[in-house]
């Protein structure tokens, strides 16, 4: 058992920590890193909470991100990126289908993982969760997988980016296409520029919305319930605020503001995030699982990259 005073300690460095992340001069790449870091040294003393608080916190970030932009475009930056949209996930679908089959991993493992990595990253894993009927090992080995290239992609995005002199539009597109969790892709794009926000934003949110019809996919294939199939009704909302900006003279006003705190929000989930990445988390993937996704990551990250620099301006 442990210690009440240790326990104690554990917890003020972690709400300190917390804390920390939300002054503005903390990056979403920091916060990461702060995260991983405290990860490594000690266990989450909130780790349930934690866990419910980054799913409801980068909800209502990526909310208040649409009170910074335009409809129009975002219209435009949707439409940009449809066709990437479509296809990517289609093709990683597939062939992560196939390196599963060739490396034998279990197959709802091998479709959670290809899911986050051609959807939206934890996001998906949680929707097709209850659909494939997958087991708590399962679904540990597919976020583990996920979690783990996402932290990497935070990072080596921005770097890239600048050193192939990428446009803030491509780089919004290959961001939302490439990288896995809604968190990192606006975390890696804030980083970059206003316009590579608002593109990346956009797109992105555009692909979390194929979680419906691949849920009800699955759930045709694995004869589930569909009332099983959750639908991310945050999107909606996302809409919504960008409407309001878009049109309401007064939410305007105040857009900045609420931008500002949403940025901050994000940055706070992406330190819980990496808080919940412990070597051991990671240890338990097992390097068949962690082949697949980085394979699949790997491979929609430089197809994007190329027929973006090739064909989009």
């Amino acid at each position: 058992m442990e210690n009440p005073k240790s326990v104690l300690i554990h917890k003020i460095i972690f709400l300190s920590a917390a804390l920390l992340s939300l002054l503005p001069f903390i990056s979403p790449a920091l916060a990461l890193l702060m995260g991983l870091a405290f990860a490594q040294l000690m266990d989450n003393p909130y780790a349930v909470s934690s866990e419910k608080a980054t799913h409801l916190l980068l909800k209502l970030s990526v909310i208040g991100l649409g009170f910074g932009m335009n409809f129009f475009s975002a219209i435009k930056a949707g439409k940009e990126g449809i066709l990437f949209t479509i296809a990517s996930i289609f093709a990683v679908l597939s062939i992560g289908y196939l390196i599963g089959k060739l490396l034998k991993i279990d197959f709802k493992t091998s479709s959670l993982i290809s899911a986050g990595t051609a959807i939206c990253g934890g996001s998906a894993i949680a929707a097709l969760s209850p659909v494939l009927k997958a087991n708590e090992k399962q679904i540990s080995v597919a976020l583990g997988t996920v979690f783990m290239l996402n932290s990497v992609a935070l990072f080596l995005f921005p770097a890239i980016g600048h050193w192939l002199h990428l446009s803030q539009s491509q780089f919004g597109l290959w961001c939302a296409i490439s990288i896995h969790d809604t968190s990192s892709v606006v975390g890696a794009a804030s980083k970059y520029g206003e316009q590579a926000l608002q593109i990346a934003t956009t797109v992105k949110l555009a692909r979390v919305l194929w979680i419906v019809p691949v849920s009800f996919a699955a759930a045709c294939f694995f004869k589930t319930d569909k009332t099983k199939i959750q639908i991310p009704y945050f999107i909606a909302l996302f809409i919504l605020a960008i409407l309001a900006n878009t049109y309401l003279p007064f939410i305007a006003k105040v857009s900045p503001y609420v931008v500002s705190v949403a940025k901050s929000g994000l940055t706070l989930t992406l330190f819980l995030i990496g808080s919940g990445l412990s070597f051991k988390t990671l240890k338990s993937v097992g390097i068949s699982p962690l082949v697949q996704g980085l394979v699949l990551w790997v491979f929609i990250s430089i197809v994007s990259l190329w027929t973006i620099i090739t064909w989009a301006t």
